[in-house]
């Protein structure tokens, strides 16, 4: 019974894109990790930071959609990397009910090192392949993302 579990595991991982991309997620995070560990920084820090790397505001709404969160989940890993100093909290202007989220300069100096690892990586891992099938990759990491919406 044990084999033929490990079998239909097998197959499911072969032809499933959800579960290479969730692989894929991982490794990635994994390498980041390793890459980032001067910054101190979660994975979900990181993710915040690099969505952040333009220097627009967001407000928390915004940002949650941005990394795949909810902004009630989203609350803690701002809290932590206001405490350190990353980003600040304010109100948006016109709208005192929104909170709009900015990065430091101390968060802008950490964006430019995450967006060059993150950069590093993708070339590292995607260098080698034709610019139609990054383009193609991202559109279907794009359906992947407005599928909830």
């Amino acid at each position: 019974m044990r084999s033929g579990i490990m079998k239909s595991e097998s197959v499911l991982s072969e032809w499933s894109a959800l579960l290479a991309l969730q692989r894929a997620t991982h490794a990635t995070l994994q390498v980041l990790a390793a890459e980032l560990v001067d910054l101190d920084l979660t994975a979900s820090e990181i993710n915040a930071l690099a969505n952040l790397a333009d220097g627009r505001g967001r407000t928390v709404s915004e940002l949650g959609a941005a990394v795949g969160t909810r902004p009630t989940t989203l609350t803690s890993v701002l809290d932590r990397l206001e405490r350190r100093g990353h980003i600040t909290r304010g109100s948006r202007a016109g709208d005192r009910r929104a909170v709009l989220i900015e990065l430091t300069s101390s968060g802008r100096l950490a964006t430019t090192t995450i967006r060059q690892a993150v950069t590093d990586l993708e070339l590292r891992a995607l260098g080698n392949l034709p610019a139609d099938a990054v383009a193609a990759l991202r559109t279907g990491l794009q359906a992947l993302t407005e599928v909830s919406s």
